[in-house]
Order: C-alpha cells, then structure tokens, then sequence
C-alpha cells in the first residue's frame, strides 16, 4: 500500500548521513542546497591554495616559538625565513575534479589569479557549463588531468565510484612537489597513498577538512575542523534554500533540488486541483491514473511527467477536487510509490 509522499531534507550538499536508497522506495523525496555553501567552500580553497604554496603554517609555528625581543628576535625572524620560502600560484596548473556549483567557482578564481585550470567533470551540467569560464581546458580523462596538473582540488560527492579517486597510481602522475586539497569528503582521498607522497617528496602538501590521527601527526599536511562551509553566510544560504525548496515541495509538489528524484516543477493554474505522484518508471503508469481520474468524472487541465532512473514523478492539475476514494484507488495501483492532494 502507497502512502503520502515525504520528504527529507539536508541543510548542505552532502546526503550520505540519508538511507538514500530505502527512502526512494518509500516515494520520500531527499533534497539538498547544492550551491547554498558554494562561496564559502570556494573561499577555503583558494586560501588552501595559497596556505600550502607559501609554507603559511609551518611559517607561523616557527614564529610562535622564537623567544626574546628586538635584534634578538628579528635576527631570529631573518634567519628561519630561508626554510619556508614557497612559489606562486600564476603559472601554475590546478586540477579540479567535479564542475557542479563549488567546482565551477573554483575553477574561476584561481583563473583570476593566473593559474592554468583544468577541470574533470563527464557529468556537467548546461546549466554549470554556462557558468565556467571558457579559460577552463577539459580534461578527458581522470589520468590526463593529473598528468598536467601541480595541485587538485576534488569537489564530487563519496560514493563507490568515488571512493580513493585520488590515489597512488594518480599522485605519481603529477608535477613533483604538488598539492592535493580536499574538502570533498575524506573518503575521496587514499590518506595512505597521500601521506606516501609526502614523504617521498611527490606532495608538497596536502590540504584535508577531515582529519585522521594519521594526518594530524603529519608535518606536511593540513588538516582543519571540516570548516569548508562554516560560515556565517553560508549557514543562512541553506537555511532559506532548504526552507523554500520544503515549503514549494509541500504547497505545490514541486521538486528541486532533489538527490533521488526528477526535477519537477509545474505552475499552478487558478481554479484547478492540483495531485502529486511517485511511482516506479514503468510503462502505463499515467494511463493508469488518468483513467481513475476519469471513472470518477475528472478532466486533467494540466500534467507534467518526469522520470529518474527506475522512479518517475508525475503532476497533475485537476478541473475538480479529488475525493478521498479516488485517491485511495490511485495509492493501489501497483507500483505507485506514494500519492498525495495539494
């Protein structure tokens, strides 16, 4: 038996903590604010960049812990800044991995700042691709792109396709001395293979938001408190992007911004009575609920079907209300996920 539809919702771009599978099954539909923290994370980025190319940490340590005053100290100061002498970034070539809302801006600012960019995305979106600079090459392949590149940055979400991208036989490509930044998530990296690279001089530096004691312990790598989209401004961004794709989901059965399910949005028309639908994509599914409706005397004003995978999603704008028995009919249909009146 079908149920009405739910929903769930993540203030962030990252679902793993969400049983995406169980819930798509169910007829729940998960949503997300991709590019609500995307300004904040591209900050961090850049700064990592910078961070890791000037030696700022490890520069920072040395002054913490010089003592004494005056000539003391300055000769001190002069004397230690030999050893954090870093390099610029123009010139330099950085690798993005995944082009969606924090890929895309990362890939632009550090085009601001001189590098050459390449990017790896074979899921980009028309949307995305719009907003990339055409200054961005694309790369074919993960290996072409870490052949060119002296420092990668990975924006993908962890899934089994993702999990270790970034791994030992892929840093041995690179320039030597690069660095890899990862505010991804920590599985997306192979921190064996990384903490290999440092040591063997491949890695200059690696930049992590998920630390491990591994890391923690590593002079060469640095690792922060999964700070990439802990902002203020980014905090409100998800808030009121969660609170309005929730708010338009439950008023109108629209779906954006959804992990599981298609993007489905159909304008309302005044006077009319409005259904939505989950159900699996299989075939007859709308003559299927286009002929309850009309056993019960019900003419379909309006209708918008979209498909995902093995779910499908269907709007529908009636002349008339739709009674509790014809919805219920439409619920037993065999392979209707969950349907709901609005």
């Amino acid at each position: 038996m079908s149920r009405p539809i739910g929903s769930s919702a993540r203030a962030g771009a990252g679902v793993n903590n969400i049983p995406i599978d169980e819930f798509t099954h169910k007829g729940v539909v998960v949503f997300n604010t991709p590019g609500a923290n995307a300004n904040a994370v591209k900050e961090l980025a850049i700064a990592s960049l910078l961070i890791a190319a000037r030696n700022i940490c490890d520069a920072r340590e040395y002054v913490r812990g010089l003592a004494g005053s005056g000539d003391g100290l300055n000769k001190a100061v002069e004397a230690g800044k030999k050893q954090f002498v870093g390099f610029e970034l123009p010139g330099k070539t950085l690798g993005v991995i995944g082009l969606g809302a924090i890929g895309v801006q990362v890939a632009n600012a550090a085009l601001e700042l001189g590098m050459n960019v390449i990017g790896f995305d074979p899921a980009i979106t028309v949307r995305r691709a719009w907003q990339l600079s055409s200054g961005v090459e694309h790369a074919e392949t993960l290996d072409q792109l870490f052949q060119h590149a002296d420092a990668v940055t990975v924006h993908v979400p962890l899934i089994d396709a993702t999990r270790n991208l970034v791994n030992r036989d892929r840093i041995a490509l690179m320039n030597r001395g690069g660095t890899i930044i990862n505010f991804a998530r920590g599985g997306v990296v192979d921190n064996e293979a990384a903490l290999a690279a440092l040591d063997s001089g491949q890695l200059h530096a690696y930049v992590s938001d998920f630390p491990t004691p591994e890391l923690i312990a590593h002079p060469r790598v640095v690792a922060l408190p999964h700070l990439g989209a802990s902002t203020g401004e980014a905090e409100e961004n998800c808030a009121v992007m969660v609170a309005d794709t929730l708010r338009d989901f439950l008023e109108n059965g629209n779906v954006r911004h959804s992990v599981n399910f298609p993007e489905s949005a159909l304008p309302r028309v005044p006077g009319t009575y409005r259904m939505a639908v989950s159900n699996s994509n299989v075939p007859n599914m709308v003559g299927q609920i286009s002929t309850c409706l009309a056993e019960a005397g019900l003419n379909i004003e309006d209708l918008l079907n979209k498909s995902r995978g093995d779910i499908a999603y269907t709007l529908l704008d009636t002349d008339a209300a739709i009674a509790p028995e014809v919805l219920g009919s439409i619920r037993a249909i065999p392979g209707v996920l969950a349907a709901r009146t609005l």
